[in-house]
C-alpha cells in the first residue's frame, strides 16, 4: 500500500512526564499528478501544507499526461493502492465513482464552500448529487493569438471565429522561412491528446462519434470534412513534426514566438501571457473556439481534478490535502506568490467576481464564456447517446481512442492517408463495441 505507517515511538527516558506515552504517527501521502505547470506549481507550494500538518508528508508521482492516464487507471481498476491521492479528470469521475472506486467528498469542511464551484464543472464531479473530485482547475478550450502577427496580416480576429477565418489567417500568418507557423494543434497521439482536439473540433463540423443506436461513426462525411481540414490546417500551415506535438510542446512553440495561433486549453492564457515564461506576452489574445455554422464550436470541457481513491488507508488525511489544495485559500496563496493572473482557474464563481483577478487576466471573461458554451448533454450538431464534449463518457471510450489517436497521428506524420486512418478507426471502433456488447 501506498500509506507508509512510521513506527510508534514510546517515549522513554529523564525528564519526561510519567503519564506521556508520546505515540506519534505520522501519515504519507502519495499523491500521482500531471505535470502541467499549475500542478508543478502546486507540488511547489505544498511545504505551506506540510507546515500547518506536520504529521502529514507527501510523495510525489509527476507524470506527462498519456502516462499519468494510464498509470492511475491501472491502479485503480486493480485495486492496487499505490496512490492515496490522484489527478483525473472530468471523464474519469462518473465512471469510477460509479464503481465505487472513489471517495465522497461531500463531507468536505463547509467553509470550503462547495456552492461556489461553477455548476458546469462540478456537475461533470458528481454522481447522483455526491462529489467524487474537487476540481484544481477549469477549462474548455479557446484560440489563442498573437496580436502583431494577426495586423501584419492585415485581418481582425472575431470574437467567435469560424474556421473559415481561422484557415485564412494560418495562411496568411505563415512565415516558414522565420520559422513562423500560421497555427499549432496537437498531433500527439492519445484519447487526451490529439483526439480531445479533434473529438472537439469535429463536433462543429457535425461529426459524432456514434449514432443513436452506438453504430460508429468514423465511415460518415463530417469526419471526412474534419480530419482533411484539420491535416490541410497542419500539414501547410503548421509547425514540422506537429504528429509529435501535445499541449506541452505546442506551450513551448508558442511562448518562444513560433506560433501564430493556437486552439487548446483555456488554462494556457497564463502560461502564454506572463512574461516571465513567454517571449510574445505583450502579443497574446483570445477568442472563442471556431464554428462551422451548424452552431456547435469545437470547444470542449474539463477539470482536473484531485479524488480520493477507496483503496487509501488515509481517507481522512488525504481529504485535508485536496480541502487545502482547491480552496479559495489556496488561490489566494498562489496570487500573493505568483499574482492573480497565475491562480488555477475556471473552478469557483467567486474567482469571477474578483476585481483583482478580473485586472489582472485579460482572459478570464474569455474563459468563463468558453466554460459556459460547452454543452456535454449535446456535444454534436445532431442527437448522440452519450455525455461528452470531447470524450464518450463510457468505459470503453479510452481504449478506443488511444488506438484512433494513433491513426490519425500518423495520418498526420504522412505515413498513411486520411480515408485509411478512418477506414482503420471505424473498424476498431465497431469491433470494440460489438465486443462490449452495444450492437
Amino acid at each position: 500500500m501506498a500509506i507508509k505507517r512510521a513506527l510508534l515511538n514510546t517515549a522513554v527516558g529523564l525528564g519526561l512526564a510519567a503519564g506521556f506515552s508520546a505515540a506519534a504517527s505520522a501519515e504519507t501521502l502519495t499523491i500521482a499528478t500531471v505535470n502541467n505547470g499549475d500542478m508543478v506549481r502546486m507540488q511547489g507550494l505544498a511545504s505551506e501544507f506540510t507546515a500547518a500538518n506536520p504529521d502529514i508528508t507527501l510523495e510525489w508521482v509527476t507524470l506527462e499526461e498519456n502516462a499519468l492516464r494510464q498509470k492511475v487507471t491501472t491502479d485503480i481498476a486493480t485495486k492496487g493502492g499505490q496512490f492515496d491521492i490522484m489527478t483525473i479528470g472530468t471523464y474519469e469521475v462518473p465512471i469510477w465513482a460509479k464503481q465505487g472506486w472513489l471517495t465522497s467528498l461531500n463531507d468536505l469542511p463547509a467553509e470550503w464552500d462547495k456552492g461556489d464551484l461553477l455548476p458546469a464543472i462540478s456537475g461533470g464531479l458528481s454522481v447522483d448529487g455526491e462529489l467524487y473530485a474537487a476540481p484544481f482547475y477549469g477549462e474548455s478550450s479557446m484560440v489563442m493569438y498573437r496580436k502583431d502577427l494577426m495586423e501584419k496580416a492585415g485581418l481582425t480576429m472575431p470574437d467567435a471565429p469560424t474556421w473559415a477565418f481561422i484557415k485564412e489567417a494560418a495562411m496568411k500568418m505563415t512565415d516558414k522561412e522565420n520559422e513562423v507557423y500560421g497555427i499549432c494543434l496537437r498531433g500527439k497521439a492519445g484519447w487526451g491528446e490529439n483526439m480531445a482536439f479533434l473529438t472537439a473540433m469535429s463536433n462543429s463540423f457535425g461529426a459524432k462519434w456514434f449514432d443513436e443506436k452506438w453504430n460508429a461513426q468514423f465511415d460518415s462525411k463530417p469526419w471526412a470534412d474534419t480530419l482533411d481540414f484539420y491535416l490541410d490546417l497542419m500539414t501547410n500551415y503548421g509547425p514540422p513534426g506537429a504528429a509529435n506535438n501535445g499541449f506541452n510542446e505546442n506551450l513551448s512553440l508558442m511562448q518562444t514566438g513560433h506560433c501564430g495561433m493556437w486552439i487548446d486549453a483555456t488554462v494556457a492564457a497564463s502560461f502564454v501571457s506572463n512574461p516571465k515564461d513567454s517571449q510574445v506576452a505583450d502579443q497574446m489574445a483570445y477568442a472563442l473556439a471556431p464554428d462551422n455554422g451548424l452552431g456547435k464550436r469545437g470547444n470542449w470541457l474539463w477539470a482536473w481534478s484531485l479524488a480520493i481513491p477507496t483503496s487509501t488507508d488515509s481517507p481522512e488525511a488525504a481529504k485535508k490535502f485536496v480541502a487545502w489544495a482547491t480552496s479559495k485559500e489556496y488561490t489566494a496563496l498562489v496570487a500573493s506568490k505568483e499574482g492573480w493572473a497565475n491562480v488555477p482557474p475556471g473552478t469557483r464563481t467567486s474567482l469571477y467576481e474578483n476585481a483583482d483577478y478580473l485586472a489582472a487576466a485579460p482572459f478570464a471573461q474569455m474563459t468563463l464564456d468558453s466554460i459556459n458554451a460547452a454543452d456535454p448533454t449535446n456535444p454534436s450538431v445532431d442527437p448522440v447517446p452519450y455525455t461528452g464534449v470531447q470524450f464518450v463518457a463510457i468505459p470503453e471510450f479510452q481504449g478506443i481512442a488511444t488506438a484512433t489517436g494513433q491513426q490519425f497521428s500518423a495520418a498526420l506524420a504522412g505515413t498513411i492517408s486520411a480515408a485509411d486512418a478512418l477506414k482503420a478507426a471505424q473498424d476498431l471502433t465497431v469491433k470494440e463495441m460489438k465486443a462490449a456488447g452495444y450492437n
